[in-house]
């Protein structure tokens, strides 16, 4: 009689394992595609891309930084200058406010220069949580990990992460994932959600994840 052997499961650190491996390959170059040069222009940059592609805010950028390329030449922008060179960017009102207001905290309270510690950031207008994390990562000051729309949804998908709101999820991650490996997993899940684990029709199909997605595997 001829013995009927079964494929063994992955353990989950062993599908983990296998999702980053996997993700690696299929983006190996895992940097944001928003474009700067200094903490000011990242900084800028993060708050515009607020429900926003990164496409549009590049676009944008290019022009507002050529025009205001320090914290104090955009403190001294009028409202008006500011929202005429963002207006293709979403919510480009309030986004004009906020950045002109972050541009002049920074003079005031921190002589010119972006500060460095995640409270001294959220303290700038317009600078949440995530855009904190971004720049803290961005520019290597301490491992952190931002959790957008992307990232939440795609880690919860792949079974990476549980919780029902980001900031559940990032402490999901962070207890999951050593510090070294959170900058590369970051961008590794958004570009996954942008394409392929999309939103509405995610592309299952041609997911090279989806024997170890247990989202897949129920549909």
């Amino acid at each position: 009689m001829t013995e009927i052997t079964k494929t063994k499961r992955p353990t989950k650190v062993e599908r983990h394992s296998l999702i980053l491996k996997q993700l690696k390959k299929l983006y190996p170059d895992p940097r944001s595609e928003l474009t700067f040069k200094n903490p000011y222009e990242l900084v800028v940059a993060v708050a515009l891309s607020a429900q926003c592609t990164d496409k549009k805010v590049n676009e944008v950028t290019k022009i507002l930084f050529k025009e205001f390329p320090s914290f104090r030449a955009l403190a001294s922008a009028s409202i008006q200058q500011i929202e005429t060179i963002i207006r293709p960017v979403n919510y480009f009102k309030t986004k004009s406010k906020n950045i002109k207001l972050l541009a002049e905290k920074v003079c005031e309270t921190f002589h010119g220069k972006l500060p460095h510690t995640h409270d001294e950031l959220t303290s700038l207008p317009g600078v949440g949580n995530k855009t904190a994390n971004v720049v803290l990562s961005e520019l290597g000051i301490v491992p952190a990990f931002p959790v957008d729309t992307h990232v939440f949804r795609v880690s919860r998908r792949l079974g990476l992460a549980k919780g029902k709101n980001v900031v559940q999820v990032e402490a999901s991650l962070k207890k999951t994932f050593p510090p070294a490996q959170w900058h590369d997993l970051h961008h590794w899940l958004i570009f996954h959600g942008r394409r392929v684990c999309k939103a509405q029709r995610p592309l299952c199909e041609q997911c090279s994840l989806k024997t170890l997605c247990p989202s897949a595997l129920r549909t």
